[in-house]
């Protein structure tokens, strides 16, 4: 009887312990960075695999740090370059849960007609409603919520904060995709100034030999009100992505390029040459 009650404390301190009984060895505890990838993972293989357009924001969650560089036409034959162009890091911290914390973008304008300088900072949230991967349904349905904080020099952003509420949704037919969003930018003042513009953005993507996506947008902004109320632009924006690329373990390579092009009378700049640079992880 002794005996059986040594067995019965011995396999009672291996539970408490955490040791492997009669040798049979455990494996080890999954590191914090092991658990974020496999969420991560998870999170993307419920969603389809497309690329994200050069401009308008994919309703797919990404893991990945994006750099953008914008080289543009402006009024009187002015140009402007837009360095970070308002990308940065993006993260997946929870299921169906992405947050970009976005570079503030550094302008430069040539000539000189107004001063060179750093723009808004910007955050972005997005949750993923509903989607279903290429092997079932093939879409994806998407709710932003962005805001803009006035961190600009030399009057190179809004001058006040921005809230942009936007809903995003696409849908994919074996090798074709269209993604698209629709929000509207409420500045916390100005509101005579800026505006509430109502911002539409369309792209049409065809992926071909695996890597290469080729694409069209449609970017069109309306106001409603303020100083530009009743104008309307619109851009077709041809382009090229490519990726992703394997680089090592987690981390791969996207690169891309297009030309957004005015095609409405008004327009705050036009032949804007977008060149895109991501690395997802």
């Amino acid at each position: 009887m002794a005996s059986v009650r040594k067995l019965a404390l011995f396999y009672a301190w291996i539970l408490i312990c955490g040791a492997a009984p009669l040798g049979i060895a455990q494996s080890p505890p999954a590191s914090a960075t092991d658990v974020w990838f496999e969420r991560v993972e998870q999170t993307q293989a419920e969603q389809p695999h497309w690329i994200t357009p050069l401009v308008t924001v994919t309703p797919r969650l990404e893991e990945e740090f994006r750099y953008d560089v914008f080289h543009e036409e402006q009024r009187g034959g002015a140009r402007a370059e837009v360095y970070g162009a308002g990308k940065g890091l993006e993260l997946i911290p929870a299921r169906r849960v992405e947050i970009i914390l976005s570079l503030p973008a550094y302008f430069v304008h040539r000539p000189a007609s107004a001063l060179d300088g750093w723009g808004d900072t910007s955050f972005l949230m997005k949750y993923r409603l509903l989607s279903s991967n290429e092997e079932h349904k093939n879409y994806i349905l998407t709710l932003f919520f962005s805001a803009s904080v006035p961190t600009a020099t030399s009057g190179n952003g809004a001058g006040h904060a921005i809230l942009t509420p936007t809903v995003s949704a696409g849908k994919g037919w074996g090798h074709f995709d269209v993604q698209s969003t629709f929000g509207v930018a409420v500045p916390s003042g100005a509101l005579s100034r800026l505006g509430s513009p109502l911002t539409w953005n369309t792209a049409l993507q065809y992926r071909v030999l695996r890597k290469l996506w080729p694409e069209l947008e449609v970017n069109s902004t309306f106001w409603p009100n303020g100083s530009r109320s009743g104008k309307n632009q619109v851009f077709l924006t041809p382009g090229l992505v490519v990726g992703r690329l394997h680089l090592w373990k987690h981390a791969g390579l996207t690169f891309g390029a297009g030309m957004q092009i005015a095609t409405t009378r008004f327009h705050t700049y036009n032949h804007n040459l977008v060149l895109s640079l991501r690395v997802p992880f």
